[in-house]
């Protein structure tokens, strides 16, 4: 309220009513008049600007290898496998240790193959009771664990292997599945071992490149290579306990296609498996070893072979013609579980 200038309120209403009482306030005319009514713009002030953006840091390979070796303390073997997949690098991880394939640039090299699968390719001599079986094996984890044919073992008092670089080891019969002439061995007080990389034969096609690494005759180490002849051809082989004996010295291995029956007698017991033809040179003690692909992948394990001396009992007139057969390593790999369980079927 502006002093001398009270406002009323009347006793009817109870309450100042603005419709009865005006105020008006007094004009002096020495007081300069007001300035003109403007009003008010919609125009804003200017917003103050905020903090610039934190620029994204463009990762580059060595970011990305850093982020790798920070998450290898948590993943342990995975690590190179993501080292594979952020460098292109062909390595990939295996139980145990780590096993380098051929790189793209040297895919299809039989030389590279060779180089790089050669260390988890052995050689088997099992002791049977009537003689000896000279066979090989693939190496599958760096502890020792190496898959065979069973018929390389079949019925073997004793089994000695020895590694690419001259190492013997003493090795007991983890599991056998005759039905897929297929066996698990274990070597005693192994470790560090070069472990192959299983590759995938679902995808082998005919006419693909490639190598196979065994033992023909004892000659550890022996590289041929050639191409994929034929899929799912039936072989028939024998499922007698002691069927490694049928091989006498010479490491030859009975087997049946196409209704005959090829390096022996297979017996009464016989079992049949699809396998890959391969025109890859196989000879007697090849059984066991590595069928490998372009790049450097197991796609199966070497099984039988044709011989043009059928029925010989001397491995020397049974060579190779070219016609010999594998294992699918994908029928390795659905086995394995019962193998390591200790199957001896």
């Amino acid at each position: 309220m502006v002093a001398g200038h009270p406002l009323v309120m009347t006793e009817s209403q109870g309450a100042y009513s603005p419709q009865q009482h005006s105020y008006s306030a007094p004009v002096n005319p020495e007081w300069p008049p007001p300035p003109p009514y403007e009003p008010p713009t919609a125009t804003m002030p200017a917003p103050e600007p905020g903090p610039a953006p934190r620029r994204k840091r463009t990762r580059g390979p060595m970011g990305l290898l850093a982020a790798v070796a920070i998450v290898a303390a948590a993943v342990g073997g995975g690590t190179a496998y993501a080292f594979q997949e952020l460098t292109g690098k062909d390595t990939v991880a295996s139980t145990g240790t780590t096993t380098t394939v051929v790189p793209s640039s040297k895919k299809g090299d039989v030389a590279a193959i060779a180089a790089a699968v050669s260390p988890s390719v052995v050689e088997i001599q099992a002791t049977l009771g009537s003689g000896s079986s000279t066979g090989s094996g693939v190496v599958i984890t760096g502890d020792g664990e190496i898959v065979t044919n069973n018929h390389v073992v079949s019925g073997a008092t004793s089994v000695k292997v020895r590694t690419s670089d001259g190492e013997s080891y003493t090795a007991e019969i983890v599991g056998t599945d005759s039905s897929k002439d297929l066996a698990l061995i274990k070597l005693k007080g192994a470790s560090g071992l070069k472990a192959a990389s299983l590759g995938d034969s679902s995808g082998v096609q005919v006419g693909d490149s490639v190598v196979a690494i065994g033992s023909p005759e004892g000659l550890t180490g022996t590289v041929t290579s050639g191409i994929v002849s034929a899929l799912a051809r039936d072989v028939t082989v024998s499922t007698d306990e002691n069927q490694g004996q049928n091989q006498g010295g010479d490491g030859q291995w009975p087997f049946q296609f196409g209704g005959r029956q090829f390096n022996g007698d297979t017996g009464s017991s016989t079992t049949t498996y699809k396998a890959i033809q391969t025109d890859a040179s196989l000879n007697p003690g090849n059984s066991g070893g590595a069928l490998i692909d372009a790049s450097g992948h197991i796609i199966g394990i070497n099984s039988a072979m044709y011989s043009s001396s059928s029925q010989s009992s001397s491995s020397s007139d049974a060579g190779s013609i070219g016609l010999g057969f594998a294992i699918p390593v994908n029928t390795v790999k659905s086995d394995l579980a019962k193998l390591r369980a200790g199957s001896t079927s």
